[in-house]
């Protein structure tokens, strides 16, 4: 059956549901008390209405999983095309055996229809085929009975039972009809996508292009990550964690090296990253003190929507803009990043690909610790799971443990009563 459209235009997608989207707000700096913070969904809408759209190309089907179509695609020929059985057993004209279990129903059988190979065209009243799964139905039979609700004697079955029309075949258009839709605009391939598109000829499909999305990682304490750290030194790894996220959302990722806090060595490398990608990722630069770089420099050569997210803990993130490329700057450490990057940047790689969000994993598991509410704030807690029990993982800002330990989120809404210990809780899976 082809899929339905409305279900996948109108259906709750990625973290859609998970956010609680609310009402469309004003823009960023209106609706907090912070001129430079807004909420975590007006900061998905901010990526999202401002991500600048990826073209197109045209691919070899078989290398098109994980791509994002860009032409909606419709059932050229009936498919399977012809009617076929599904099981081996004899084709028969499913009358012939109305009175089957009153009296003896014996047919004659003519032949033998083999996968792809038939010398039997046509099946009248009286007559029987034997057939393998996959065979083509003669034109006249209906349904197929098994070998085992019958007698074979020679050339003559005898059918035990009535049998109605339809059973153990596939009629020609049951999968697809001619000019039906197959998979609509924006939809995500994968393998099993790219099964069906062989089955009715796409061989080759039209796709957005992936991203370019460059990175930036800022901070005069850091040093490769090769390197051997001296004293007040980390090594840099969010340049790492960022090209794996990008990496496995289609994106390709190109590493500017690091920036030692130095906003005019900034400056020219955003400037030349915004000629050579369509997006902009710098870790690191977006706290609160005389280092905030990434926004002084964002609102220079652009425009800076904000610098902040308000979900607790709070994680520090400016969105920007200079000219059509998006610039996003992440907090400094790697746990902080990853829960913007799978809260945030999921967003603008999505968007930019023309594809609506991704499915949210989500299980409902049962939790071992209270979790207490923010009056102002929604929380997301990073929680480890263990058989049907999630446990949350508290730590210290920066602690680049949390990030081996959680194997995903709970979102804990501002103003409720938290959780307490033995709910089942929503947690979004990492």
């Amino acid at each position: 059956m082809p899929i339905p459209w409305t279900m996948y235009q109108t259906g709750t997608r990625w973290a859609d549901q998970f956010l609680l989207a609310k009402p469309e707000k004003q823009l960023a700096g209106e609706s907090s008390s912070d001129p430079g913070t807004v909420p975590l969904d007006e900061a998905v809408r901010i990526v999202r209405s401002i991500a600048y759209k990826t073209g197109t190309e045209t691919i070899p089907t078989d290398e098109a999983d994980g791509r994002t179509l860009s032409e909606s695609i419709y059932a050229l020929n009936d498919i399977p095309g012809f009617d076929r059985a599904t099981m081996d057993g004899f084709a028969i004209i499913s009358s012939d055996t109305a009175d089957a279990t009153s009296r003896s129903c014996i047919l004659t059988l003519i032949g033998s229809v083999r996968k792809g190979l038939s010398s039997i065209s046509h099946l009248y009243p009286g007559q029987a085929v034997s057939i393998q799964t996959g065979g083509k139905l003669p034109e006249g039979a209906d349904t197929v009975v098994l070998a085992d609700d019958c007698v074979v004697q020679g050339d003559r079955i005898t059918v035990k039972n009535p049998v109605p029309p339809g059973c153990n075949i596939i009629r020609r258009d049951e999968d697809f009809r001619k000019g039906d839709p197959v998979y609509p605009t924006g939809w995500i391939l994968r393998p099993q996508d790219i099964a069906v598109l062989a089955s009715i000829g796409r061989i080759r499909v039209k796709v957005r292009k992936k991203p370019v999305i460059g990175i930036i990682s800022t901070g005069r304490e850091l040093v490769p990550s090769e390197s051997i750290p001296k004293s007040g030194e980390v090594r840099e790894v969010n340049s790492y964690l960022v090209t794996a996220f990008c990496k496995r959302q289609g994106a390709i990722p190109v590493r500017y090296g690091i920036i030692r806090d130095d906003a005019e060595e900034l400056t020219n490398l955003i400037e030349q990253a915004s000629q050579e990608c369509d997006a902009i990722i710098v870790s690191g630069g977006s706290s609160r003190d005389e280092h905030d770089i990434t926004a002084q420099v964002i609102h220079k050569l652009g425009k800076v929507y904000t610098e902040g997210i308000s979900f607790a803990p709070e994680k520090r993130t400016t969105i920007g803009q200079i000219d059509s490329v998006l610039v996003i700057g992440l907090p400094g450490h790697p746990s902080a990043t990853f829960m913007v990057l799978t809260l945030v940047v999921i967003h603008l790689l999505q968007a930019m690909k023309g594809s609506p969000n991704q499915p949210v994993y989500r299980k409902f598991i049962r939790l071992t610790d209270n979790l207490h509410a923010s009056r102002e704030s929604d929380r997301y807690i990073r929680v480890t799971i263990t058989d049907d029990q999630a446990t949350p993982v508290f730590g210290k800002a920066g602690l680049i443990h949390m990030l081996s330990q959680s194997d995903g989120i709970v979102k804990i809404p501002a103003g409720s009563k938290g959780f307490s210990i033995g709910d089942r809780v929503e947690v979004m899976i990492w």
